[in-house]
């Protein structure tokens, strides 16, 4: 597989643009949080349908939070293809990441692993963690191929706490902890 750089940049109206039009493609929006039970794209941190109208100051809010980091996914070619969310607990030092490549046309080339690569030095090495985890359906299986490709361990199964097409699956919660991160490094 081809290696390919990202760069990791704050949010701009115009990338939550495209966000918002990512999440109409159903299978975009099942890999990142999936529908809400009334039907529209889930989007953890902000609203892409609402947020594109908000005051500069309640822009600030959103996307300077430190509990909540999102990050926009920037290719060599200087192209926005995904994001990227950390939810940060700073008491217990840990942070549940979520990553998306919104460009379908770029899955399976290798920038979800880079891009995941880079958000964990940034989690480990600027923010600090202790632990970073991941909440993924059993149905995601590329997701979880590539948590376990990056060192992820298996911490546990959330039963039937995803709906998916109608049916309910499984979850699967993997982590890293910063010293499994730093004998990678």
């Amino acid at each position: 597989m081809e290696q390919h750089q990202v760069t990791l940049r704050d949010v701009t109206r115009d990338d939550v643009s495209r966000i918002r039009s990512w999440l109409d493609d159903d299978e975009v929006a099942e890999s990142w949080f999936g529908r809400y039970s009334y039907g529209d794209p889930a989007h953890l941190g902000y609203h892409p349908n609402e947020v594109l109208d908000v005051s500069d100051e309640e822009w600030r809010r959103i996307f300077d939070n430190p509990e909540h980091r999102i990050l926009s996914i920037y290719s060599e070619d200087d192209e926005h293809i995904g994001e990227i969310h950390l939810a940060i607990e700073e008491s217990l030092g840990d942070g549940q990441i979520s990553i998306l490549i919104g460009r379908k046309d770029l899955w399976h080339h290798g920038y979800g692993t880079t891009a995941m690569r880079a958000s964990l030095e940034k989690a480990f090495d600027d923010y600090g963690l202790y632990r970073v985890w991941a909440d993924i359906p059993e149905y995601n299986t590329p997701a979880l191929t590539l948590f376990r490709h990056l060192g992820f361990v298996h911490e546990g199964t959330l039963r039937k706490s995803r709906p998916h097409e109608g049916s309910r699956f499984d979850s699967v919660v993997m982590g890293m902890l910063a010293a499994e991160y730093a004998r990678q490094s």
